[in-house]
């Protein structure tokens, strides 16, 4: 038995929450089983930039970035899961990461 473990990264939270939706609804459609999606804590990376370069050091601006992440398992996938998640169309902005894990 093996499992195919999908990450999605994407800096939209509705994004994110949209190709999530297109994934369960395909691999459940070729009969395999989904685990998830799993929310993955949100990752923020800060900047802090110095408006003025001469005089005015303590006018600051504080830039963030986040980086929203969900975690998908599927079970007992079948070529035909395989196939239909390789022409499956997700949002323009979503990372995809997929792994094979056997778990013996």
């Amino acid at each position: 038995m093996q499992i195919l473990r999908i990450k999605l990264k994407a800096y939209d939270p509705g994004l994110i929450e949209s190709a999530c939706k297109k994934i369960a609804e395909t691999v459940i459609r070729t009969g395999a089983k989904v685990r998830g999606p799993v929310p993955l804590p949100t990752r923020i990376k800060k900047w802090t930039v110095i408006r003025s370069s001469f005089i005015d050091k303590r006018s600051q601006e504080t830039f963030e970035q986040r980086i929203s992440s969900r975690l998908i398992d599927i079970i007992d996938s079948n070529s035909k899961t395989v196939s239909s998640l390789q022409s499956l169309v997700l949002p323009t902005g979503v990372s995809v990461d997929i792994k094979v894990i056997n778990p013996n």
